[in-house]
């Protein structure tokens, strides 16, 4: 049948239709299958939890930091304000309780727009619901594609199936960027306004809930007026949903918006050694986790402690940088530079010291003129005299300076090229109270406490002297100190000198260590064997290899502050070795314990009250000398503090024990000394190891460090002895009362006075009259003379 010419090109044409229908709708079909061929499973967030903050605690519940990909704090729902919560909805999604995932009205208005936007090239909307927001934060990236949306839409409405409101809303605060490193509201309670969640204000929870839309654009300082008026709306919108009266309202509107300048990482700044060290050891274990897993880690760190050891440290490397005089201006500027203040902006002053302002040298007499306009005025005459004694200084030198209190004049200050390091620990349990690696973590993080490996000079003797006593040697004993030559491991002969040149003679073992006398140490170790010191050395932990040549017996070998400081324990806690440690526990974000230092176990701790005894915890640690072999060092290194080589720890007035060490040409300097319940050990030296210069021994550097943390340390504390072992038998030996282990102890000792009738020998003696005027004088003990050791180090 012939169709009429307009049939035919309306038929034709509903097959062009049909024809491009189908394939519109075949092309939505593959378009479709590949938008969700890979669309998430909204039923995996029901076990989701965000990568959160691992908080970092010292003993007594200070915050001290954290590690976290993302800075992110964890709030379960029912410990948010509920305040808190209707802010967020007001300004992001007021019907969030009402609708099933989309707002089907505010979404159409939203793709309306888009559609102009897209043409004109603007951003897209979002129109977005709070769990569309969710799934877009989660399971999405945040591309701005119709496509995004669409698949947004979808699994929105397939969380509210697999969650309930208060789940989702829980992830939603706890997700969300919010600015100033603050993922959630949590990091961002702190990070703004230093507050736990229940502390905010309402004003402060609306701000935090205007932040969504742009965390920048709302920036609390740069857009101030901006931040306002967002907040201001947000009030207006809860006040008009009946969430908050109108009078709150407009209370909390009048209030002004006042933030941390910076997101701080924790209150305590003085232990950011100790805090990295942790991470270091944490990642070890734990690996990624721990900056993701939200971990509670509760340290040994004593704040009170960690504050006096950065301190001590710091003054004490000022102090020796001082001795040796000023090294010149960091930076130099001409006269008529306009731009001087962005030069002198260009190097930091160390952060740990608060009051030191870079400045400008505006005269040859001292006068000089802070950056910002923060003063000007003369560098004291105590300090000018110092500067010019070094490389002096003239108009336009740049310089650290640091305002005298309640005066117009300023100290000259300058960063020390000398560093150290600073470790104290408790001897009976093994933690570690405070750990200072360096003059200050803001100039070098490199932790000079756990990986400096330096020679331990004389501060190793007590090991080889310990040694001797594990092997027949008593405090009875007497060593011969005289020159000796060897021949060294090159063929090359070797001779141990004393610091003072001399020698002394026969000489009691207590001397040789009270004294540190070079070349009795080495006969003591030659005479014991190097392989038996090694062997000792390696149990109590110091050194992990030594070669076996005696010139290791003077601290030729190297380890670290940290080693040899915990090498001491074993002194103190009556010979058993225990493992120092940073962290105490660690507990997962559900409360479970997944880390313990203590691994002792009590068997019957749960068990109820019977009448027996409670039951007893083993001392920790494993035995690695005689507990009478510990208190005689203890004791001969009391000598060292009274009469040796750091009498001025006598001063502080406690009982207290300790060995300095100084290397050949003074390259370190060392002090480790102990009470009877914490051991600090002080390292000062280069990093590149040159010369301290001449005289810088362990007394003159390390000491004064030691004194200045213990005047802390102690204060407050009950004076306490060190506490004998049980077994240990006493004698007096040349006047000093020696401890030994039963079955060595002299059978004889002389009477320390005489009165009345005398033997013939005594007043006799060798048939020689004594000169006395009678027998009791002549029977007393020889009038002392001055000690030629007395001086030596």
């Amino acid at each position: 049948m012939d169709l009429k010419p307009t049939e035919r090109w309306m038929a034709i044409a509903g097959v062009a239709v049909l024809s491009a229908i189908a394939v519109a709708g075949f092309a939505i079909a593959v378009y479709a299958a590949w938008l969700f061929h890979d669309m998430p499973d909204a039923g995996e967030l029901q076990d989701y939890r965000p990568p959160t903050a691992t908080r970092v605690y010292a003993w007594d519940g200070t915050l001290i930091g954290e590690y976290s990909k993302e800075r992110r704090i964890f709030v379960p729902y029912d410990q948010i304000p509920p305040q808190l919560a209707q802010a967020f909805m007001a300004a992001e999604d007021r019907n969030f309780f009402r609708h099933s995932g989309v707002d089907v009205g505010g979404f159409s208005r939203a793709m309306l727009k888009n559609v102009g936007n897209a043409a004109r090239g603007r951003r897209l909307e979002g129109g977005s619901t709070i769990t569309q927001q969710v799934a877009k934060n989660v399971l999405l990236t945040s591309d701005a594609t119709v496509g995004r949306k669409f698949k947004e839409a979808i699994l929105a409405h397939r969380l509210e199936q697999s969650l309930d409101k208060q789940q989702i809303l829980e992830l939603y605060l706890n997700e969300i960027w919010l600015g100033y490193r603050s993922f959630g509201v949590g990091a961002a309670s702190y990070n703004y306004f230093g507050k736990s969640l229940p502390e905010l204000t309402l004003a402060e929870s609306a701000y935090l809930a205007a932040l969504p839309k742009g965390p920048d654009n709302y920036h609390p300082i740069r857009n101030k007026a901006k931040a306002k008026g967002r907040r201001d709306w947000i009030l207006g919108q809860m006040a008009e949903l009946g969430w908050v009266s109108q009078a709150d309202a407009q209370k909390a509107m009048a209030e002004d918006l006042v933030v941390q300048a910076a997101p701080k990482r924790a209150a305590y700044r003085d232990a950011d050694y100790f805090v990295e060290e942790v991470r270091q050891r944490g990642v070890a274990t734990l690996g990624p986790r721990l900056s993701e897993g939200g971990y509670y880690m509760r340290t040994t760190l004593d704040p009170r402690m960690q504050t006096a050891a950065r301190v001590a440290l710091m003054d004490g490397l000022e102090r020796y940088d001082r001795r040796h005089g000023w090294r010149g201006a960091w930076g130099h500027v001409t006269a008529d530079d306009a731009d001087w203040e962005k030069a002198a902006r260009g190097k930091n002053p160390p952060s740990e010291r608060q009051g030191w302002r870079a400045a400008v040298v505006v005269s040859g007499d001292g006068r000089v003129r802070l950056v910002k306009g923060e003063g000007e005025g003369a560098i004291v005459s105590e300090d000018m005299a110092w500067a010019r004694a070094g490389k002096g200084l003239k108009a336009g030198d740049l310089v650290f300076v640091e305002k005298v209190e309640g005066a117009a004049t300023y100290r000259l200050r300058q960063v020390p090229a000398v560093n150290g390091a600073l470790v104290a620990i408790e001897p009976f349990s093994g933690r570690v109270v405070a750990l200072v690696g360096g003059y200050s973590f803001s100039l070098s993080n490199f932790n000079r406490a756990t990986q400096a490996m330096r020679q331990p000079g004389s501060a190793f003797k007590p090991f080889v002297y310990a040694a001797a006593l594990e092997n027949g040697y008593t405090p009875a004993s007497v060593i011969v100190d005289s020159a000796i030559t060897l021949k060294g491991a090159n063929g090359e002969d070797w001779s141990p000198e004393n610091y003072h040149k001399e020698f002394y003679g026969a000489q009691p073992l207590r001397k040789g260590l009270e004294q540190s006398i070079n070349a009795m140490t080495v006969r003591l170790a030659q005479s014991v064997g190097m392989r038996k010191i090694i062997d000792f050395s390696k149990r109590t932990g110091v050194v992990r290899d030594m070669q076996p040549v005696l010139a290791m017996a003077l601290g030729a070998g190297e380890t670290t502050p940290f080693k040899l400081t915990s090498a001491y324990a074993p002194f103190v806690n009556g010979g058993r070795r225990v493992e120092p440690h940073l962290i105490e526990l660690v507990q997962d974000r559900e409360g479970k314990v997944i880390f313990r230092a203590d691994k002792r176990e009590c068997v019957r701790c749960t068990a109820g009250f019977n009448g027996d005894e409670s039951p007893r915890f083993a001392a920790p640690g494993e035995q690695v000398m005689d507990p009478v072999t510990a208190y005689q060092i203890t004791s001969m290194l009391q000598g060292v503090v009274q009469r040796g080589t750091a009498a001025a720890v006598s001063s502080l007035g406690r009982p207290l024990a300790g060995k300095t060490g100084t290397t050949n040409e003074y390259r370190s300097a060392w002090f480790v000394g102990y009470s009877p319940n914490l051991v600090v050990g002080v390292f000062i030296g280069f990093d590149d190891n040159r010369s301290l210069g001449e005289g810088e021994t362990g007394a003159a550097g390390p000491v004064p460090v030691f004194m200045d943390f213990m005047k802390v340390a102690l204060k407050g504390q009950p004076v306490s002895d060190f506490k004998p072992p049980k077994t240990a038998k006493f004698a007096m030996v040349r006047g000093i009362r020696e401890a030994f282990r039963p079955g060595t102890e002299p059978k004889t000792e002389v009477p320390a006075a005489v009165d009345g009738p005398q033997p013939y020998s005594t007043t006799w003696p060798n048939g020689t009259p004594t000169g006395a005027n009678n027998a009791a004088e002549a029977a007393k003990p020889p009038p002392k003379t001055v000690d030629p050791l007395s001086g030596l180090y």
